[in-house]
């Protein structure tokens, strides 16, 4: 009976293949189109999608062009080829603003560009396009079922944005550009008030105005300090329990003992 069984796989998987082959030299659009809906139907996205790209043009002002440019965005999406998708879901969407499917190739399209969003150490250029796309998507369809998913996935890729800010400001700070790691954090906090990384960044801008103001000319030394100081007295205000804290304090006291001793001096 296995072997049977196994006989019956392998006649339909030969089938399969040279129905396929067929339709691919086939000069016949319809049969393309009716093969690849077949391994569409069947989950061979990529064999499907081949006949469909070489059926579209041949159905373009006709009523199948709708479902047939519709799946071909679709198996482009559901073989990961985001960025492929994302482009034929909104050509869909534009070419067919009364379709019925319209909403999900917006969603889908929205979705390929989140899905091509890199890590957070990398450009973000792609993670500005996929938050334009979801928001795009939401002020169409501000009650789709989507919702809670695409303000989820907002919520994610603004993340991305503020730990690229924040890495930026930290790493600054690591290479001894302090100059560059206050600046960092101060526009950090204007584009992300109410950030959860906003105490360690109000850390390290004080390590960083305390480590340019110990080490400085001599001649700048005296503000750079009291800017430390101040800084200090910011982040304890706003961090009093920080796990910071008794780092950030002891090097304020050190601060506060050099800036005494420059006093003296002066």
């Amino acid at each position: 009976m296995k072997n049977i069984f196994y006989i019956l796989i392998l006649a339909l998987t030969f089938t399969s293949c040279n129905e396929y082959q067929k339709a691919l030299k086939s000069e016949d659009a319809a049969t393309k189109y009716k093969v690849g809906e077949t391994l569409y139907d069947a989950g061979k996205f990529s064999k499907a999608n081949r006949l469909f790209e070489q059926a579209i043009p041949q159905y373009r002002g006709k009523p199948q062009a709708e479902r047939l440019m519709y799946l071909n965005a679709d198996a482009s999406y559901q073989m990961k080829d985001y960025f492929v998708a994302g482009y034929h879901f909104e050509r869909f969407a534009s070419a067919y603003p009364k379709s019925s499917k319209k909403e999900d190739a917006l969603f889908k399209a929205a979705k390929s560009y989140y899905q091509l969003s890199p890590v957070f150490s990398k450009d973000q250029e792609d993670t500005f396009t996929a938050l334009e796309k979801l928001q795009e998507y939401i002020n169409v369809y501000p009650e789709s079922t989507n919702a809670t998913e695409v303000n989820a996935l907002v919520k994610e890729l603004s993340f991305k944005l503020e730990k690229k800010a924040f890495e930026t400001a930290k790493q600054y700070n690591r290479i001894l550009d302090y100059k560059a790691s206050i600046s960092s954090v101060d526009n950090f906090i204007i584009d992300f008030p109410g950030s959860s990384l906003r105490e360690e960044a109000l850390y390290i801008k004080f390590d960083s105005a305390y480590q340019l103001g110990t080490k400085s000319v001599e001649y700048k030394k005296k503000a750079r300090l009291e800017a430390a100081i101040a800084n200090y007295n910011t982040f304890k205000k706003a961090y009093a329990t920080s796990e910071f804290l008794e780092d950030a304090t002891e090097k304020y006291e050190d601060a506060l003992k050099q800036l005494e001793q420059y006093n003296t001096k002066s």
